[in-house]
């Protein structure tokens, strides 16, 4: 078995005394491991970094086997992912999500989500209004998809202000009214015709407030586990920045 494709280094592990296995989000074959020899000697490890971009070869006997990793830097970011928290707690955050889904199953919207987030990984505010939406891309790949075109009491598609915690559907203004106390804030960047790349600091945190409600009564409350430490220390360096 083997084939090619681009990819992102999202993690490693010491294998043996000189190797590491090495996970990477794949643009066609999904999150996938696979072992690079010798990969921590000094001339590999510097590319083998969270949030490097890479051209990936996988080779392995059968198909269910770990493999091996040929690899080549085609952009390397983690230097400067390094020196800021967010930088270094967003990689960590996005490696966290993708390992909720399963292994060797394609999702290449994602993979190119987690581009345009590493792109902008420096930039505060941008950065988290599109972790958020990277948050609500993954709750729709596990099945849990939220609804915010519209008006889940009347259908209207205007002036859409609240989400129902229970349906996930978004809520106007006007139906949101008498429930305003148990219903979650949508923030306008997730609109349509909303500034999709740029956030107040009240907008990030209506809109982490969002995703921390369906990703734990979905996904981590189900599954036994808690939000991962890195994202509750992402959120915390985006609002010392942005706040």
């Amino acid at each position: 078995m083997e084939w090619k494709d681009q990819g992102i280094v999202i993690g490693t592990r010491k294998h043996g005394e000189t190797s590491l296995i090495v996970e990477i989000m794949t643009r066609h074959h999904g999150r996938h491991l696979g072992l690079v020899r010798g990969g921590r000697s000094r001339k590999k490890q510097p590319f083998l970094q969270p949030g490097n971009s890479v051209e990936a070869a996988w080779r392995a006997r059968l198909d269910e086997h770990l493999g091996t990793w040929q690899l080549e830097a085609t952009e390397l970011r983690a230097a400067w992912l390094m020196e800021s928290p967010v930088g270094i707690f967003g990689i960590q955050t996005l490696a966290a999500h993708l390992r909720l889904l399963p292994e060797r199953e394609a999702h290449l919207h994602l993979y190119e989500a987690l581009e345009i987030v590493l792109s902008h990984l420096e930039e505060s505010s941008v950065a988290a209004a599109l972790l958020v939406r990277f948050e609500i891309a993954i709750l729709d790949d596990l099945g849990f998809g939220l609804d915010l075109k519209k008006c889940a009491a009347t259908g209207a598609t205007q002036n859409l202000t609240h989400v129902s915690p229970k349906t996930g559907r978004a809520v106007s203004h006007e139906a949101a009214r008498p429930w305003l106390d148990k219903l979650l804030i949508l923030p306008q960047f997730l609109l349509a015709n909303g500034n999709r790349n740029e956030a107040t600091a009240t907008d990030i945190d209506a809109g982490f407030t969002l995703t921390t409600h369906f990703l734990d009564r979905h996904v981590y409350s189900p599954r036994g586990t808690k939000s991962p430490t890195e994202r509750a220390s992402f959120i915390k360096a985006v609002m010392r920045q942005v706040g």
